[in-house]
C-alpha cells in the first residue's frame, strides 16, 4: 500500500509541476499569500452556510466562560476574513491574530459588519508564537480551520493554554476554554484516508500549508486540558477529502 501511495503522490505532483517549480524559485509562497485571502473570502461564506447549525452549536456557550466582569474576552487564532464574528455574543471583546497581513482589508470589512462586538487589536503573528499576548489574559481562544495548516499543533496548544485565564477559587470561576472546528483525517483503514495521503503533499502547496491527514483530536487529548468535549462529523462539503471534521471545546 505504501508503494502505491508513493506512486500516486508522484503522479499528482507531476500534474502540479508548475507549482513546484514556482515554489523552488521562491515565487509561489508570496503569490499564494496575496491570493489566498481572496479565495478564503469566498470559501468562508459558503462554509458558513453549510455548517451554520454546527457553528451555532459550537459557540452557543461562549458566555459561560466570561470573567467576573461578565464581559467575554476572546482571542481568535487565524481569524482570516472574520467569518466567525457573526456567531460571537454581543459585547464580546475580540482580539484577532493571523500570520498573513493580507487578510487585513477583509477583516476590516467584517469588523464593520459586526458592530455588536468590540474589536481590540489585530496582531500579525503565527499561532505558534503569541508572545504579544499576556499569560492568562483571555477567557476564550477560538480556532477554526487553522490547526490543519500550522507547523506544530503541540506548540500552538501550549500557547493556547498559556494565554487562557486560569481557574479562580474566589470567586469560583472555571478556567478559560479553547473552541475549535477543524477538518481531520479519515479512519486509517478507509479509502478516503488513502486518497488523503495521496493528495496531501500537493494540497499543502495549493492551500497554504493545509494538511489533509492530521488527527487533531489526538493532539487535543494529549494537551494539558482539564476537559475536552468534541464531536466527529461528516461535513456537507463538496470535496469528500475535507468532509471529516471535529468540533467542540477544551477547558484549561
Amino acid at each position: 500500500m505504501a508503494v502505491l501511495i508513493f506512486l500516486c503522490q508522484r503522479c499528482i505532483q507531476l500534474l502540479a509541476l508548475p507549482i513546484f517549480v514556482l515554489s523552488f524559485l521562491g515565487l509561489w509562497d508570496p503569490m499564494c499569500k496575496k491570493v489566498f485571502p481572496y479565495v478564503m473570502n469566498k470559501l468562508a461564506r459558503s462554509y458558513n452556510v453549510k455548517l451554520h447549525k454546527e457553528k451555532q452549536q459550537l459557540f452557543s456557550n461562549l458566555k459561560d466562560f466570561a470573567g467576573s466582569s461578565g464581559q467575554l474576552s476572546l482571542l481568535e487564532i487565524g481569524s482570516g476574513t472574520g467569518a466567525n464574528f457573526q456567531f460571537y455574543p454581543s459585547g464580546c471583546r475580540v482580539t484577532c491574530t493571523d500570520p498573513n497581513p493580507n487578510f487585513k482589508d477583509f477583516l476590516a470589512k467584517s469588523m464593520a459588519e459586526n458592530q455588536h462586538l468590540q474589536f481590540e487589536n489585530f496582531v500579525v503573528a503565527p499561532a505558534e508564537d503569541l508572545r504579544l499576548v499576556s499569560d492568562g489574559s483571555v477567557d476564550v481562544v477560538v480556532c477554526t480551520l487553522v490547526l490543519c495548516s500550522v507547523s506544530n499543533v503541540t506548540t500552538v496548544l501550549k500557547e493556547v493554554l498559556r494565554i487562557l485565564k486560569p481557574i479562580m477559587f474566589f470567586p469560583l470561576l472555571q478556567g478559560g476554554a479553547f473552541f475549535f472546528m477543524e477538518h481531520v483525517a479519515s479512519p486509517r483503514s478507509s479509502w478516503k484516508y488513502f486518497w488523503q495521503q495521496v493528495f496531501d503533499p500537493t494540497w499543502k502547496y495549493l492551500a497554504d500549508g493545509c494538511s489533509l491527514t492530521r488527527e487533531t483530536w489526538k493532539d487535543l487529548d494529549k494537551a494539558n486540558f482539564s476537559e475536552v468535549k468534541l464531536q466527529h462529523i461528516n461535513a456537507p462539503l463538496n470535496w469528500t477529502l475535507v468532509r471529516p471534521h471535529i468540533f467542540g471545546y477544551a477547558v484549561k
